[in-house]
């Protein structure tokens, strides 16, 4: 454990010295990494290798495999991801709101940076680099505890990058990797409260609960994605086949992938065999009510399957009887992440977005998007469910805090 607190000591001091980086040296350095994960992919590559193959080895689901795998253009994609955040507005320093009192003092509240930031994650390795990306730009400090099931791949990936830091002069302890991968260490990290100021799961349902619950770091949490779209009565048939096949299948192991299929019952004797037609390219397993099985052939849905984040090629289906019935399954079942109505009804579309409780809501288009790197954030340090601080998509404003500015010209308090 003395190990454990010597890193929590290396990132606070290294917290100091990136707080006092310009946005252009930021920017230089964050180049400098971008740079270095194309120049080493074969490094990191090989490491990866190493994980899929003893994952394969261990029989790993196939979505927690899609996850872990690293490719030629997924490391390309970490590249761009770092590359993207350069290009932000750098907010550290943002004057955020101007005010001055009777007495004169002028009071200013300034974006900070939040100091050491925490992150414990499961396999994805692209989770090093980017949390890394959004962290330095934002003056942070971060120590990462990646899963077992990854160590080479981010153990590779955190090594290019501070590698990339010393030949740009910047402190190597901007990141941090836990190698040690047994639980104990995890528990321990949670603990940490004197060293990290704020900590992030990213993972299942289990990881982020424990974490929830075990921290005494205040936490913001990430959340499980059991994602619904409801195909309303007005939908466009065409558009709703496609956005149901990309959602469910162009990548199971996301948490953005749609788990649950809602369908107005007026429409379900025409749309769902086409749409279970469409699934099958993919042999997706459909699992319906009683109103679902009259029209396509699927296993009986139980209760369960509702509130199931599959990361599978499953989906549960369920007959409605209208927007209302299906804000009302959702907000139910779902864990607030993504959300989406197919509709051509604009009062429909309206109420949706009200009134069902989640941190995106779409209408017409695939709940693949909730993602920072397509909203425009550049790399994401999670999609957070919850509602205070932060919520949705995680970019650079939601790494940091604020602090008040106060200046005066003398005055004392009576």
């Amino acid at each position: 454990m003395n190990q454990l607190h010597e890193l929590g000591k290396k990132a606070v001091s290294a917290k100091f010295e990136l707080q006092k980086m310009t946005t252009e040296e930021k920017n230089e350095a964050l180049k400098c990494v971008a740079k270095a994960l194309l120049d080493k992919k074969d490094i990191i590559l090989a490491a990866n290798a190493v994980d899929i193959k003893i994952g394969e080895e261990n029989g790993m689901h196939v979505g927690k495999l899609d996850r872990l795998r690293l490719n030629d253009e997924r490391i390309k994609a970490l590249a761009e991801g770092v590359l993207q955040v350069v290009e932000l507005p750098d907010p550290v320093g943002e004057v955020m709101e101007t005010s001055e009192c009777a007495n004169g003092l002028i009071i200013e509240k300034k974006r900070v940076p939040m100091g050491v930031v925490g992150i414990i994650y499961e396999s994805r390795p692209n989770v090093t680099s980017d949390a890394f990306a959004l962290c330095f730009k934002t003056g942070n400090a971060v120590i990462l505890k990646g899963g077992s099931d990854a160590i080479h791949s981010n153990k590779a990936i955190t090594d290019v990058i501070k590698e990339a830091l010393l030949a740009c002069n910047v402190t190597e302890d901007a990141i941090s990797l836990i190698e040690a991968t047994d639980r104990s260490v995890t528990q321990e990290f949670m603990r940490m409260k004197e060293y990290v100021d704020v900590l992030i799961p990213r993972g299942g349902a289990g990881l982020i609960r424990s974490v929830v619950e075990n921290s005494t770091i205040p936490v913001i949490e990430t959340g499980t994605g059991n994602c619904h779209i409801y195909v309303d009565e007005s939908a466009d048939v065409d558009m709703a086949i496609s956005i149901i096949f990309n959602a469910k299948t162009q990548r199971i192991g996301v948490c953005n992938a749609c788990e649950s299929l809602l369908i107005h019952e007026k429409i379900k004797d025409k749309v769902l065999p086409l749409i279970a037609n469409k699934l099958k390219e993919k042999q997706v397993e459909i699992r319906g009510d009683e109103k679902s099985a009259e029209v396509i052939e699927c296993v009986p849905a139980t209760e369960e399957d509702y509130a199931t984040e599959y990361l599978d090629y499953i989906i549960s289906v369920k007959v409605v009887a209208g927007v209302e019935e299906a804000i009302a399954h959702i907000n139910k079942y779902n864990t607030k992440h993504s959300e989406a109505i197919i509709t051509e009804d604009k009062e429909n579309a309206e109420k949706f977005m009200r009134d069902v409780d989640a941190a995106c809501v779409y209408v017409n288009a695939s709940t693949r998007f909730t993602d920072g790197f397509e909203f425009g954030f550049g790399a994401e340090i999670g999609i957070s469910t919850q509602k205070l601080h932060a919520r949705g998509p995680m970019g650079l404003r939601e790494l940091t805090s604020y602090k008040y500015t106060i200046q005066g010209n003398g005055q004392i308090r009576g």
